[in-house]
């Protein structure tokens, strides 16, 4: 894959220089963007993939659930269907995506989810329907330049922060690194758990905020439990397993299975993979399969592997949340 890329060199000029020009013109108002005058909240970033988006709106969810009427808009990666769709207790992945069917699972009825292609339309279809929203979180819409959020959270790893990246095709980047200027929210996620204040300062000098631009820092907190749809259990208690992900990056997961010295093969898939029959197969000869919680979402439908799979719950630990949390609330008054 890195030597595609290597090979791929000459292309990334004509990459950059199309997408800076289409920012440009969305910048000079040639190319129109829709604001509104409700709260849209924008989660997204500047690379493909990986970044932690998911629990991150999970946690907007939980944060604004209880004041808030919140609708959440996807893109709906993958699913069979086409045009705007709302979640349901029929709703599956092949309907409106994995990533939206594990809001609908995890919230039911306290949130709306929804996934429509065209965020725009989206939007406008939820704001009529009979439970307006009060607000809208948009999953990975920051590119999607017809539309201007209220306020855009933008997220880029502690790993591999964009400023150290190139874009497509050599690089992640789906734009050029001056798209960081929209964000009014910077997120450097996945971070370690006790992170030094001078590896803060040594991003805070690399991203250099604007004034009107807030910078946090998060970390990926693993649950100590593995759940299915029938029983719970305590990971310390694994003997052995097989660990199936289907996800960007999958080396937080692993490091944090690792350093509690347990005994695990590791099946690895791309992102989002449509799981095969040929898959299934093979996993059925494993005794015990532990999995993300997005993965959990394609692989439960398979009843030979009911039994025998469970994945591992994930939240988000904010530092400064207080502080974040404060800047949500205000943004929801005003």
């Amino acid at each position: 894959m890195k030597f595609i890329r290597l090979i791929l060199f000459p292309v990334l000029p004509i990459y950059y220089l199309v997408t800076w020009l289409r920012n440009k013109l969305y910048d000079l108002g040639i190319k129109k963007s829709i604001s509104y005058n409700f709260p849209v909240i924008c989660v997204g970033n500047l690379s493909v993939g990986g970044t932690g988006k998911t629990p991150l709106i999970e946690y907007l969810i939980t944060f604004l659930k209880d004041d808030f009427k919140v609708a959440t808009l996807s893109l709906g990666y993958k699913r069979k269907t086409k045009g705007f769709q709302l979640a349901n207790e029929k709703s599956t992945f092949e309907t409106i995506g994995d990533e939206p069917i594990q809001f609908y699972n995890k919230f039911k009825q306290a949130i709306i989810v929804s996934v429509d292609s065209n965020r725009k339309h989206g939007i406008n279809k939820l704001r009529n329907t009979e439970n307006i929203p009060d607000v809208i979180l948009l999953d990975d819409a920051f590119q999607h330049r017809k539309v201007k959020a209220g306020l855009n959270i933008v997220l880029t790893t502690y790993s591999n922060p964009f400023y150290n990246d190139w874009v497509l095709p050599t690089g992640n980047l789906r734009e050029p690194k001056s798209g960081i200027k929209r964000a009014h929210i910077i997120i450097v996620t996945k971070c370690p758990k006790n992170l030094s204040d001078a590896k803060k300062k040594d991003f805070i000098n690399n991203i250099k905020p604007k004034s009107n631009q807030q910078l946090f820092f998060s970390s990926i907190m693993y649950s100590e439990k593995i759940i299915s749809e029938k029983t719970t259990k305590s990971i310390d208690d694994l003997k052995a397993f097989t660990l199936i992900t289907g996800i960007a990056n999958h080396k937080p997961l692993v490091d944090f299975l690792t350093a509690k010295n347990l005994t695990f093969e590791h099946l690895r898939f791309k992102d989002h993979h449509d799981f095969t029959e040929k898959d299934i197969e093979e996993f059925n000869q494993r005794k015990l399969l532990i999995t993300t919680e997005k993965d959990y979402m394609r692989l439960k439908q398979h009843q030979s592997l009911q039994e025998k799979l469970f994945y591992i719950p994930i939240t988000v630990a904010i530092s400064e949340s207080s502080k974040f949390n404060g800047i949500i609330k205000q943004f929801m008054e005003r």
